[in-house]
């Protein structure tokens, strides 16, 4: 039986297209995947559905990314959390080391490497 099968991952990400590249990554490998366009309904999805991950977006409309993680962190404070981003005017690097102090397990810029992606969620949902 294919221990991935039942831990939901939430990726929230205002690009379609990568939402979906990562949902059929990480489906592929047997995740339950849900996703949200921005930080406030990501935050919905969770409080509607058991989430085990987080992957976020760092510059989205709405509701952005440290934001969220800062609001998942103090409702939800047993879900992993991951951080991406493609950069901004600052660069990403910048945001990616806030977000890890804020206590996101890893980082990652995009475009992602999907098998650093799917290597560190294995470890962290073990």
């Amino acid at each position: 039986m294919n221990m991935n099968a039942k831990k939901n991952i939430l990726i929230i990400d205002d690009e379609e297209q990568i939402r979906s590249v990562l949902r059929l990554t990480l489906e592929k490998v047997g995740y339950k995947v849900l996703e949200a366009p921005d930080g406030g309904k990501g935050i919905k999805v969770c409080r509607l559905n058991p989430v085990h991950l987080v992957l976020t977006d760092i510059f989205m409309p709405n509701k952005e990314g440290i934001e969220t993680i800062i609001e998942l962190k103090r409702d939800f404070p047993e879900v992993k959390i991951f951080a991406m981003s493609g950069g901004g005017s600052v660069g990403p690097e910048t945001f990616l080391k806030i977000s890890s102090q804020l206590g996101v397990l890893q980082t990652f810029t995009k475009p992602i490497d999907r098998k650093a992606l799917i290597r560190a969620i294995e470890d962290h949902l073990k």
